[in-house]
C-alpha cells in the first residue's frame, strides 16, 4: 500500500476545494445574479489573499499533472493505465 505525502494529501484536498469553488460558480451562472465563488465570497475584502488562493489551487492542479499518478497512488492514475 502506498502511502500519500502530506504535500500529496495538500494538493488534493486543495485540487477539491478548487473544484467545488468552479462547480458552485458554474451554478450561479444558472441563477440570475447569483455570486457562488466562495473564495471570493470569504475573501472580497482583501483581494491580494483571494488571488493568492486562486494561485496556490492553480500551482496545486500543475503539480497534480506533473506528477500524475505518482501522487495518491493508483486512485489517482491516468486515464487508460492500469491500476497498481
Amino acid at each position: 500500500m502506498n502511502q500519500k505525502s502530506p504535500l500529496c494529501t495538500l494538493v488534493c484536498v486543495l485540487l477539491v476545494i478548487g473544484a467545488l469553488n468552479w462547480g458552485l460558480q458554474g451554478l450561479g451562472f444558472l441563477v440570475s445574479g447569483a455570486n457562488w465563488n466562495v473564495v471570493n465570497l470569504l475573501l472580497a475584502k482583501w483581494q491580494t489573499a483571494e488571488a493568492v488562493v486562486y494561485v496556490i489551487i492553480g500551482l496545486a492542479g500543475l503539480y497534480k499533472l506533473i506528477v500524475w499518478g505518482k501522487c495518491c497512488g493508483s486512485s489517482c492514475s491516468a486515464p487508460g493505465q492500469p491500476s497498481a
